[in-house]
């Protein structure tokens, strides 16, 4: 049965970017983290790459894209973004902020356009994999490409 297009797969559809659909076994709509989902589908970690929703001093939204097995690095994480200090938005705020739901959510689709930042370790890699939009599916694509589209700048933002 063809699994439903989630919102990011139709923009992608509509820029005329390819993309790899993969999916992977959850329970409902039960989070599951990004080692174990790279670990589920046999993929590199340094490919899988989790989508991070963080709150400027200046009450802005910045989105950081940063691998699954790296931590961000709030301070560096800041600097990129230009602020003072930044701090994770809370679980509760994830649906209102981006449109998406814990453990779905994908840099590409959210329902405003933030100020994007990627890991530039994700331009060393020749397809980046991300969120597809819902717990369960993943997409895989070219980094430039996918940075592109996100208007994201590529910085150093994960701890050594």
């Amino acid at each position: 049965m063809a699994q439903a297009k989630t919102n990011a797969m139709r923009i992608l559809d509509k820029a005329k970017i390819e993309y790899q659909m993969h999916e992977y076994p959850h329970e409902g709509n039960q989070a599951v983290d990004g080692a174990t989902v790279a670990k589920l589908l046999g993929q590199d970690p340094q490919q899988v790459f989790k989508t991070l929703v963080t709150q400027g001093a200046s009450k802005q939204y910045y989105v950081f894209v940063i691998p699954v097995l790296a931590e961000l690095d709030l301070k560096k994480a800041a600097k990129a973004a230009g602020e003072k200090s930044v701090a994770m938005i809370h679980v509760a705020d994830i649906n209102k902020v981006t449109g998406y739901i814990r453990g779905g959510c994908s840099p590409v689709g959210m329902k405003k356009s933030y100020p994007t930042f990627f890991d530039e370790s994700a331009l060393q890699q020749t397809t980046v994999i991300v969120s597809g939009g819902k717990i369960g599916t993943q997409i895989e694509l070219c980094p430039h490409k996918l940075m592109e589209l996100c208007k994201a700048q590529p910085a150093s933002l994960t701890t050594q």
